[in-house]
């Protein structure tokens, strides 16, 4: 077994370079929908303001899409080079869906990219839609391929151990296992409502800047239309969930719940707990609101507490409650901003409330923040178990020097640091530069930059 310096380690590497990933799908899932459906539109209706805004977000999308692929392919490595004895014992199974999303999304993604990115004045516009429509299945493809491989390690199913490894023995109960069905939708959802966020605060940034109006104004109103659908859609879907992993995974739901007892009725807004006593040294809570939501997610009339595991086999609280209000805390902020977007839009006031575009712009980053703090819950709620009731993280670590683990360690953070700083000054150059102008038939401006000023 390695040492706990070097697991621990391990675990921050990974956590990393998952966040960073993840951060780029995030937003580009979303984003090749919203741009399929922008240049069909245009198509159908020839109306040259859809063609401005996809060629607009076809260069944040094209840049985020390759970060997201080179850090999706360093996390592969990881499994052989950090996480060798976990590779050996799930590579018959979770090989084989990896390798499915190379042979299906990737290759589908790098066939019809190019056409997408250049293709635009070069190829026939019925032929841009479907490289476009492609993109969006390649994207689609990819999401399946890589929930189907987390659920499993969430929740096994379908397979028989032989010498230490784990083989299928029913390949439709391996990538559609129980857990799969509630966090595909789950996460499905997460991805097209942090885009939608993202899309509508930087049109907000520009209905607040008075530029580029008519770009603003449509954009705005077709992502605040999409989340006005979809964030209802998500809180029900959560909560299916969370019922779901309260089952299955009674561990995560007693630490983001942040109770060592089970007989507090509370709701915990913040814990500072002890682990070593089994105690929170602060706790403030709502009294009673806890009773009603332990009812809703397990049946019973009281908050379930982190007592009832086995000490061996409890999560971190720290973790696992903090995410879980990150994820669930902006969720009520973006259904709070949805439901005002709709209110505003009824009252025909949608593109003149200043304070709500304001608001707008600071939350374009929601989305990525709450599938973050959720990918957190999830993972760090699985502890301390990588693959859930077989394989534990320890016993899942390659045998490396503690000098190896914190070089590498240190490296990742810096290079991803530095990549992350270069993706948001490109956003935010290719934003402050605005949108191309285009020119109708009859000889009218769509959009100026630099003249488009109320």
């Amino acid at each position: 077994m390695a040492s706990p310096a070097v697991v621990d380690i391990s675990r921050w590497q990974f956590a990393v370079t998952a966040v960073f990933h993840m951060s780029f799908p995030a937003l580009t899932v979303g984003l090749s929908l919203f741009l399929a459906v922008m240049y069909t539109v245009y198509l159908r209706t020839g109306n040259p303001l859809y063609l401005q805004i996809f060629r607009f977000w076809k260069k944040i999308f094209a840049v985020g899409f390759g970060l997201g692929v080179v850090a999706g392919t360093v996390m592969t490595f990881e499994f052989g080079l950090n996480w060798g004895r976990y590779a050996h014992a799930v590579g018959p199974i979770l090989g084989v869906t990896i390798g499915m999303e190379v042979i299906t999304a990737f290759f589908l993604e790098a066939g019809f990219i190019g056409i997408m990115l250049y293709g635009d004045g070069r190829v026939r516009p019925r032929t841009m839609a479907f490289a476009c429509w492609m993109l969006v299945v390649g994207t689609l493809l990819s999401t399946t391929w890589i929930l189907s491989a987390n659920s499993w390690m969430q929740d096994p199913s379908g397979f028989a151990e032989v010498g230490g490894q784990f083989r299928a023995s029913d390949w439709w109960q391996v990538l559609f296992n129980p857990a799969f069905s509630y966090r595909y939708p789950h996460i499905l959802l997460a991805v097209l409502i942090s885009a939608g966020w993202f899309i509508g605060g930087i049109a907000a940034w520009y209905l607040v800047k008075q530029r580029a109006l008519p770009f603003a104004r449509r954009t705005l109103s077709i992502a605040l239309g999409v989340l006005a659908v979809l964030m209802p859609v998500q809180l029900y879907v959560g909560d299916l969930t969370a019922v779901f992993m309260g089952a299955h995974q009674p561990a995560k739901l007693e630490a983001f719940e942040g109770n060592w007892k089970s007989d507090n009725n509370g709701y915990n807004l913040l814990v500072v707990p002890d682990t070593d006593k089994g105690e929170n040294k602060v706790q403030v809570a709502i009294p009673h609101l806890g009773a009603v939501i332990g009812k809703d997610l397990s049946g019973k009339a009281h908050v379930p507490g982190l007592l009832q595991t086995p000490e061996d086999e409890r999560p971190d609280m720290w973790s696992v409650f903090y995410g879980f209000r990150a994820m669930y805390f902006t969720a009520l902020a973006m259904f709070g901003m949805a439901f005002t977007g709709l209110v505003l839009r009824l009252r025909g006031r949608l593109y003149t409330a200043r304070r709500f575009h304001r608001l707008m712009v600071w939350m374009a980053p929601a989305g990525v923040v709450a599938i973050s703090g959720g990918w957190i819950t999830a993972e760090a709620g699985r502890q301390p178990w990588v693959v859930y009731g077989l394989i534990r993280t320890g016993d899942a670590v390659s045998h490396l020097s503690l000098g190896a683990a914190i070089a590498s360690l240190t490296g990742f953070v810096t290079v991803y640091l530095l990549l992350l700083g270069l993706w948001i000054r490109y956003i935010v150059r290719t934003v402050r530069t605005g949108p191309e102008h285009l020119v109708t038939d009859a000889g009218t401006t769509v959009h100026s930059p630099e003249t488009s000023h109320a």
